[in-house]
Parts: structure tokens; C-alpha cells; sequence
């Protein structure tokens, strides 16, 4: 984390406040938010256990950081069952269901382009 009086922080903080594009990427940039967005696509309400078997490789922490980002900006919904043991869920907001047509055009743009630009 940068200090929010450093240079790199102040251009940060400047472009996202100025381009709508640079901002949308901060809010998904990250290496698991993206992948987790697309498992909760189209309604899908998954445990975190079942997000965690499906990400080969994340670390809990990680984890955790990547949900609770998403949570705190508003995509995505945890929903907190009394149960024993205790049951969490996670499901996309009607905010984070507004990012489905950017998500699946990345998704496209990806497939077109991976090939070609693999063998530059």
C-alpha cells in the first residue's frame, strides 16, 4: 500500500477521479476479481468454499482481500446464514450484474486475440 501523499498515489488517485476507464479497471484489476466475478455471472450464488476450490492456487488471504474489495465496492453481496457451522454465500449485486456486457467483451476480445498476440 502506497502512502496516499506519495506521487504515484496522487496520479492514481487524479486519473481514476478523470477516466471513467482507469476507474472501472481499479475496481476489477486484481489477479482473482476478475475470475470471481465471472463464477457469480448469470445469478450464481456460491460458498466460499466453492469459489476457493475453483480458484486453483489463491492463497485464504488473498481470498479473503479479493471478496472483501469486491464487497466494500459494491459488486458483489455477502449474505451471513445462522447455521452451524456458519454458512456464507456470495452473489453479484444489480451493480456488479451491470459489468456482464464489459466481462463477457473482455472475455471475447481474449479469445480473438490470445493466439495471435501469444506468438509475437
Amino acid at each position: 500500500m502506497h502512502k496516499e501523499t506519495s506521487t504515484n498515489a496522487i496520479n492514481r488517485k487524479s486519473l481514476n477521479e478523470e477516466c471513467g476507464m482507469a476507474y472501472t479497471l481499479a475496481v476489477i484489476g486484481g489477479r482473482w476479481k476478475l475470475s470471481i466475478l465471472g463464477f457469480l455471472m448469470n445469478g450464481e450464488k456460491l460458498r466460499y468454499n466453492e469459489i476457493r476450490r475453483k480458484l486453483v492456487g489463491v492463497s485464504e488471504r488473498m481470498l479473503i482481500t479479493q471478496l472483501k474489495e469486491l464487497e466494500r465496492d459494491g459488486l458483489i453481496e455477502r449474505t451471513v446464514y445462522a447455521d452451524v457451522p456458519p454458512k456464507v454465500d456470495y452473489q453479484l449485486t444489480d451493480l456488479g450484474n451491470s459489468l456482464q456486457e464489459i466481462l463477457n467483451a473482455m472475455a471475447d476480445w481474449g479469445d480473438i486475440h490470445r493466439e495471435k498476440l501469444q506468438q509475437e
